[in-house]
């Protein structure tokens, strides 16, 4: 499965590693299996099952999951359907690749650090196999591959799913035509100092994106692209001055979190600006959000990465535009 060349020096299938004085800086008396920074009183090695007589906030820690989550099987394996480990170069094998930055100079200090910070993160027998100098010579880029004891309960598994059918842009288009009687106005841009445009003009420009058509695209939608690095009072200036029924941000730039600061300011000041009644939907996007974030930000809906045009359009009809009006089965036999 691991072809990747950052990978050419993992574990083989038989489990022993090629590299055994990889284990040479761990604490005296520490059992190899364990990582360094683990509490006091694990038993001897790590159990295949979950130990008796730890602290349920430890398991979850240790294990991702409460004391009585499912344990693994004898070969390794899970014992029912909901519970799975992750895949490296055998089945259950618990194999995992992390890749981080650590603010030291490369070399063979830095790769030991790497090597102590993938330990006390519960990672079993690491290996860098890939490391390099970034921004200089003060940073170093790092690739370690190793086993986790951990298992996923896909049971516990909760994700934002969609809540409306999906629409072609005929049926988008009559939709809007048909039920609420006008043109959706649909503003989109990027705010803040994000000059990152290429989300917003995938969903929005025509050309679209993904084998489908931009909102541009649709004839029942006016469409305006304010572009890049968009004052946040601009926009919902803006945005009252067009009477815009929904407002697109799409996020890219995320350092120090400027993503969800932008998000959380542009909502504020829409619900500032507007009656409740008249506010525009906040709609926004980005490879960094979190979809479940949308109530903590202050939006109606946040879309995450392969969005397309189809998506977004679907939700605005689904929130925007009323239901069609149930027509009871009497009156359909009477009119048949």
């Amino acid at each position: 499965m691991n072809t990747d060349p950052w990978t050419t020096g993992r574990r083989p299938e038989n489990g022993t590693g090629p590299h055994e004085d990889l284990h040479e800086d761990l604490p005296e008396g520490l059992p190899e299996g364990l990582p360094e920074g683990l509490p006091e009183g694990l038993p001897e090695g790590l159990p295949e099952g979950l130990p008796e007589g730890l602290p349920e906030d430890l398991y979850e820690s240790l294990y991702g999951g409460p004391a009585d989550a499912p344990s693994n099987g004898p070969e390794g394996g899970p014992e029912g359907d909901g519970v799975i480990r992750p895949y490296g170069d055998t089945t259950d094998d618990g194999m995992v690749q992390l890749s981080f930055t650590l603010p030291l100079p490369h070399g063979p200090r830095a790769e030991g650090a790497a090597l102590q910070l993938a330990r006390r993160m519960g990672m079993e027998r690491p290996l860098v196999v890939h490391s390099k100098a970034v921004g200089g010579t003060d940073f170093s880029f790092f690739v370690v591959y190793g086993a986790v004891a951990h298992t996923v309960d896909l049971d516990r598994v909760v994700v934002a799913e969609r809540d409306y059918p999906l629409l072609s842009a005929k049926e988008a288009d009559a939709a809007v035509r048909d039920r609420l009687g006008r043109r959706l106005v649909v503003l989109g841009a990027c705010i803040g100092t994000d000059a990152h445009t290429v989300g917003i003009d995938a969903i929005l420009n025509i050309k679209g994106f993904a084998g489908e058509k931009g909102l541009e695209y649709y004839r029942q939608m006016r469409v305006l692209n304010l572009g890049a690095q968009v004052p946040v009072g601009e926009l919902v200036r803006r945005a009252g001055a067009e009477r815009a029924d929904a407002v697109l941000v799409s996020q890219a730039v995320t350092q120090r979190d400027a993503h969800l600061t932008n998000v959380r300011e542009l909502s504020a000041e829409l619900r500032a600006s507007f009656a409740e009644h008249e506010r525009p939907l906040l709609v926004v996007g980005g490879p960094r959000f979190d979809p479940a974030a949308a109530a903590t930000l202050g939006a109606d809906r946040i879309f995450g990465r392969g969005t397309t045009p189809g998506d977004v359009a679907s939700y605005l009809v689904h929130a925007l535009v009323p239901a069609a009006p149930v027509v009871p089965a009497a009156v359909l036999e009477d009119v048949g």
